[in-house]
């Protein structure tokens, strides 16, 4: 063990802070027993004023919150302060000696802190203190639903004499905080927003709507991919979009998706990888791997997707935030990157499948979560590598006779603990230009398409196909019928006609345009 922080520095471990501050709580963990982790995004120190501004990568204390510099005082201030970190946790209960753990616990054994930290011990280490079970007092939860996201309906663990409001399980649990802009979106209610507009619009205009949002998002979960899928490739996708949610996953489950995704699958390996996978590129010349991320091992993959499946199961028995739960799926799965091929679509289906499974979204209605995904390409890839850039030099691997990767140290807790708020920060974000924008605009097309279909109609008999042909060309030439349509596809068309059409159209999609 190492010595615990003492004064007032500018930086901690490359990260800068705001002004000059002594780190606390998980840092000084960190520091004081040499934890290989990625930094948690937030950590928490105290400044030498009484007025310091917090940032967003750190939270700062006056000098009156100083813990002391030992075990007991510094995990107490981290989970008063800071919430629950399991990725520490699991790396600090690993380098303590269990007598120390012990001790700790007896010097309050009926505290709040103290039979948290028993808990949280005995739950992700699997090893049993010499403690006596904590008797008839007041039970307290294990996560502070204050700070993060937490199920609402947890299960009482009577030794410890707190309540299991966890939203997974030791093999799989990523915590979302409640920052100030998730509060601000849990607010919105944005799945009851979606509802309202639902409900004044045709029944017939919004069976329509589903079906392009459908189908668009098909296209730009391929297109996310830089793929550009044949019509029923896309549309089989879009159909196992459509049954998100019915089913419960599991392995068999992702494996059956894996397969419609994939489609030829001569040159791609199906089901879990048998050997290390990473994200990036080859050295041209000496085909050296040059990984942006690296993937889980292939022998913690069993192990670390049933925990995911075990997630979904119980945050949506215990009613935790639907578009939390859709975050922490989504991007773990991706970062666990257990195929060899077809993980983004995958990735991307999993939002589909919390959403639908907590009855988020009104029924029969996707919303197209890859199309906004599509437009803001540049933050989707800032926040996967909000995570997987800083986790990259935590991971030593070598290259493989294939040009692979051997990943050489025990990397499983990676996987299973991340902080997931920027994640779920972003998705928010998209659920909601999806259904604020997305979805009117939609309906709003469509509201104008059939008032210029029933005007065309008026003006000249044309089949339906052939209106929306002529509303495309119309739509890319700002609402007048170029020189090449009118001598070809629509020569029948008088002079007059031609200007009653512009003319409809401009009434019918000028606003809009």
């Amino acid at each position: 063990m190492g010595e615990w922080p003492s004064q007032a520095v500018n930086s901690f471990r490359t990260r800068a802070l705001p002004e000059p501050a002594t780190p606390v709580g998980y840092a000084a963990l960190i520091a004081a027993f040499d934890l290989a982790l990625p930094l948690p995004p937030r950590l928490a120190a105290i400044a030498e004023r009484h007025h310091p501004v917090a940032t967003a990568d750190w939270l700062l204390l006056t000098p009156r919150h100083r813990p002391d510099p030992n075990l007991a005082a510094q995990l107490t201030f981290a989970i008063k302060w800071e919430g629950i970190d399991l990725a520490v946790l699991a790396k600090l209960f690993q380098n303590v000696e269990i007598a120390t753990i012990t001790a700790v616990i007896k010097a309050t054994p009926t505290g709040i802190f103290a039979r948290r930290i028993w808990f949280l011990y005995e739950w992700l280490t699997g090893r049993q203190l010499d403690i006596p079970d904590a008797g008839k007092i007041k039970y307290t939860a294990v996560v502070d639903q204050e700070q993060q996201f937490c199920l609402d309906r947890g299960e009482p663990s009577p030794r410890h004499r707190v309540n299991n409001n966890l939203p997974g399980t030791p093999s799989f649990c990523p915590m979302v905080r409640r920052s100030h802009l998730l509060v601000e979106a849990e607010d919105k209610q944005l799945d009851a927003q979606a509802r309202a507009q639902i409900g004044r619009v045709r029944p017939d205009l919004i069976a329509r709507a589903a079906a392009f949002l459908l189908l668009n998002d098909s296209k730009s979960s391929f297109a996310i991919e830089g793929e550009r899928p044949s019509g029923n490739r896309a549309v089989r996708w879009g159909q196992a979009i459509s049954e998100a949610g019915n089913s419960a996953l599991s392995i068999a489950e992702f494996d059956r998706l894996q397969r419609i995704v994939i489609g030829d699958a001569r040159f791609v390996r199906l089901g879990l990888r048998d050997e290390g996978g990473f994200v990036g590129v080859h050295d041209r010349e000496s085909g050296d791997p040059l990984p942006d991320h690296i993937s889980a091992r292939a022998e913690d993959l069993t192990d670390l997707v049933e925990g995911l499946v075990a997630y979904a199961a119980r945050a949506r028995a215990g009613g935790l935030d639907a578009v939390a739960t859709a975050a922490v799926l989504a991007f773990g799965f991706v970062y666990i990157h257990p195929y060899v091929d077809g993980n983004g679509r995958l990735h991307r289906w999993l939002v589909h499948h919390a959403l639908a499974a907590a009855d988020y979204n009104p029924p029969g209605l996707v919303f197209p979560v890859s199309a906004a995904i599509l437009r803001r390409l540049d933050d989707y890839r800032a926040v996967l590598e909000s995570y997987s850039r800083p986790l990259l030099p935590e991971i030593e691997w070598k290259r493989t006779a294939k040009g692979n990767v051997e990943v050489l140290n025990d990397t499983a807790g990676f996987y299973r603990f991340f902080d997931a708020t920027a994640h779920t920060e972003f998705l928010y974000s998209c659920v909601e230009q999806t259904i604020v924008e997305d979805l009117p605009a939609e309906v709003a097309f469509l509201e104008a398409f059939d008032r210029f279909s029933q005007g065309v109609q008026e003006i000249v008999d044309m089949p339906a196909d052939r209106i929306e042909i002529l509303q495309k060309f119309l739509q890319q030439n700002d609402g007048r019928l170029s020189q090449r349509a009118r001598t070809r596809e629509f020569e029948a068309l008088t002079d007059e006609e031609v200007v009653q059409v512009e003319q409809l159209y401009g009434d019918a999609f000028g606003q809009r345009e």
